[in-house]
């Protein structure tokens, strides 16, 4: 029995400390120092900050258009007129019915002046001077009317049959043609028939962010975007505002992001699609390794060995007690696995199982949070495997910042191994 335990612990021993043998050859990288930034990705569209969308307000048919795509106007400038035949033909037939309504109104005021030096005579009753003062009120109410009616065409034919500009700007879009029908924008088959935009020098970007980067974005955030049409080129932003009206897309949750950029030599058009990244944050004149330098395991070394040296190798990170403590912690923890080990060996042979297999992982409640340090491996002046730990800031997916008391600017490290 006794022999048969110390045959399976050898057994046991080789199969965990056995080492390879054959040789391996290194791609390497080289630490260096400059800046790097953490972004969050997005698409969004280009837009005017401000535009107007210009409605008839009266119905009629297009007589002629002054303005055309992309040219410049101030307010008040006509940007079409309607025909105003018919609405003239109104307008003498309204100032008739004032002139005949006014006619009317004179006449019984001048009978009413009379009917009141009557009525002081007492040849006419109260009653009849009454219904004569109601006539009079009734015809000047009449005038009124006729009279603003007269107003109202005037109006449409002196402005609402010529649509003007209501802010200096561009056109963008023109939706008419001479000998259209428009509808007054009252009706709800009015549509606009000018598009105009403010000031194409300074446009804004309607971006989409996800719930899950949405924590990210800040006013004032600056952002760097790109566009398809413009191979090569970068542009830059700022965030204006996140709007806090969520967008539900097939179960998806997005947030809208408003974004200034500056527009001065007129290349950015409405419309457009881009490529944004919000910079989360940045860092410069920093150590920066690759991140597949950071994941890199020897192959060469087995999981003890590379436990031992990452060990010692993080030693390097502590003080003195912290050492001696990290020390005597490891030295309990191998007493301790060396001892379950061989309670496993005799519980094997005996046929039992072990008790560890139905132990349970802790909670994590409670638990500290530590600085996760990561490993770098390289090879020292004698060719020999060696490591050292550092601890990780930002990253960019492909670099990686490094934070460690060694000057390790230029130091070659291994990347991966070759095949």
């Amino acid at each position: 029995m006794k022999f048969a335990l110390l045959f399976l612990a050898a057994v046991l021993s080789c199969s965990c400390s056995g080492k390879k043998t054959e040789n391996v050859t290194y791609e390497f990288t080289s630490i260096r120092r400059g800046a790097i930034e953490r972004t969050t990705t997005s698409s969004g569209t280009i837009n005017p900050v401000a535009s107007v969308k210009v409605l008839p307000r009266m119905s009629g048919k297009v007589e002629k258009i002054y303005v055309d795509y992309n040219d410049t106007v101030k307010a008040g400038d006509v940007l079409a007129e309607l025909n105003t035949e018919v609405i003239r033909l109104k307008r003498d037939q309204q100032r008739a019915a004032v002139t005949k309504a006014r006619a009317n109104y004179e006449l019984q005021l001048i009978n009413y002046r009379s009917q009141q030096i009557l009525a002081e005579k007492n040849f006419i009753s109260e009653y009849e001077l009454r219904t004569s003062l109601t006539t009079v009120e009734n015809l000047a109410a009449d005038l009124a009317v006729a009279e603003a009616n007269l107003r109202v065409i005037e109006t449409e034919l002196n402005q609402y049959a010529y649509i003007t500009s209501p802010i200096d700007g561009i056109v963008l879009d023109r939706n008419i043609n001479v000998g259209d029908t428009v509808v007054d924008s009252s009706s709800n088959n009015s549509s606009s028939i000018f598009t105009l935009a403010e000031n194409l020098k300074e446009m804004q970007i309607e971006a989409v962010v996800g719930e899950l980067d949405v924590a990210s974005i800040y006013k004032g955030q600056a952002v760097r975007f790109t566009l398809e049409s413009l191979p090569g080129r970068s542009f830059t932003g700022e965030v204006e505002t996140l709007r806090m009206v969520p967008v539900v897309s097939n179960n998806v949750v997005s947030y809208t992001v408003i974004i200034n950029v500056e527009n001065h030599d007129g290349v950015l058009l409405p419309g457009m699609t881009c490529a944004v990244n919000f910079i989360v944050e940045r860092a410069d004149n920093i150590l920066l390794v690759s991140n597949a330098a950071l994941r890199y395991q020897p192959t060469a070394l087995t999981m003890e060995q590379i436990g031992e040296m990452v060990f010692f190798a993080s030693l390097a990170n502590m003080d003195e007690d912290q050492r001696k403590a990290a020390i005597e912690e490891r030295e309990q923890a191998m007493a301790t696995r060396n001892t379950s080990t061989n309670n496993d060996i005799t519980r094997l042979l005996s046929g039992t199982q072990s008790p560890r297999s139905s132990r349970q992982q802790p909670s994590g409640q409670g638990r500290r949070a530590e600085v996760v340090m990561r490993n770098i491996w390289f090879l020292n002046d004698s060719g020999k495997l060696e490591v050292i730990q550092v601890q990780t800031g930002i990253t960019n997916g492909s670099l990686t910042e490094i934070r460690t008391t060694e000057d390790l600017e230029g130091k070659q490290v291994i990347l991966r191994e070759k095949i």
